[in-house]
């Protein structure tokens, strides 16, 4: 795993980096609308690792004055499909009681672990608790168990990777995102 990135394991492009920006702050001009006047502090949350890139982007592009914290959160381990099985592996820094929560995540597909997130991240008396989600995997006969309240793009379901979006923690940092080749993921 030396080396540069292999660009020919993409299979196409979804979207590219401009693409990705322009919806980024599409996302942020929302946001900032939405919580411009709101009364009490504004805690942005960046689930670990996938939302870096988008967190980054975003809490730029919402120009608000806001708290930034960091949260690991995990149902997969090292598999491509969730164990139904969530561990925090990294708890915020600081009390959210009376504070306005907005949670980033990277992408959306069953919406099981970003649903027992919620729930317990209200049990810890904020005013409020909303997600923004990069993207949506649309999965054919199937509905998230949450919905996000702001939505950056909707993907197929097929295996994607780039900014943030990993395969064994590898091609997060494309700044594109885009499809894996199977045979990439079934060596």
């Amino acid at each position: 795993m030396k080396g540069l990135i292999n660009h020919d394991d993409i299979a196409k492009v979804l979207l590219s980096e401009e693409q990705i920006k322009q919806r980024i702050l599409e996302l942020g001009a929302e946001l900032r609308r939405d919580y411009a006047n709101v009364e009490g502090e504004i805690v942005l949350i960046c689930i670990l690792k996938g939302a870096v890139m988008f967190f980054a982007d975003l809490a730029r592009a919402m120009d608000l004055n806001l708290q930034m914290e960091f949260m690991g959160i995990s149902s997969y381990g090292n598999e491509r499909r969730t164990s139904g099985i969530v561990r925090i592996t990294k708890d915020i820094d600081t009390s959210i009681t009376g504070k306005h929560v907005i949670i980033a995540e990277d992408i959306l597909d069953s919406g099981l672990t970003l649903s027992y997130l919620v729930k317990m991240l209200e049990g810890r008396g904020p005013n409020s608790v909303r997600i923004v989600a990069f993207a949506i995997k649309d999965i054919p006969g199937h509905t998230p168990a949450i919905q996000p309240d702001y939505v950056g793009t909707h993907v197929p379901n097929e295996f994607i990777v780039g900014y943030g979006l990993d395969y064994a923690e590898r091609y997060r940092n494309l700044p594109y995102i885009g499809v894996l080749k199977p045979g990439v993921y079934t060596k």
